[in-house]
């Protein structure tokens, strides 16, 4: 797929059959974009499990928070990915191992890396990359 632009109709229909996401890293900061859009999708319904090694075992916004992917006690739907983009690839590498695939990875602004969507892509999940799904939804979906 061409990550230089997405058709809208692509993007809507994630945003509306995702219903779980893990959300990677989360801040506790309220005033950090990963915090911010944490509490965008759960005003709109959605499940977001906070991971981040860093407050594993914590909360953030009511939410325990796990150390890693693979310490989600439960299936996710999407893994939407607040990490610099030299990271994307370990993060698909993660989602891949999992024993159930997430169907979406999707990359905030300006987390963007062609050989990992490549890979994710080719095990049949769904790309996003350099978006954000709190901007998209009211374009979208609202």
């Amino acid at each position: 797929m061409n990550h230089d632009r997405y058709d809208d109709a692509y993007i809507a229909e994630i945003l509306k059959t995702t219903r779980t996401i893990a959300l990677l890293g989360a801040s506790p900061n309220p005033e950090r974009p990963s915090n911010r859009v944490m509490g965008f999708l759960l005003s709109k319904g959605y499940r977001v499990i906070p991971v981040n090694p860093g407050q594993a075992g914590k909360e953030i916004r009511g939410q325990k928070v796990y150390a890693r992917l693979s310490d989600i006690p439960e299936a996710v739907d999407m893994v939407d990915i607040f990490r610099a983009a030299q990271y994307l690839d370990g993060v698909v590498d993660e989602a891949l191992a999992l024993p159930q695939k997430p169907k979406v990875v999707w990359g905030q602004l300006g987390v963007r890396d062609d050989r990992a969507a490549a890979k994710a892509e080719a095990a049949g999940i769904a790309v996003v990359m350099d978006r954000c799904p709190a901007i998209e939804y009211p374009r979208l979906v609202a």
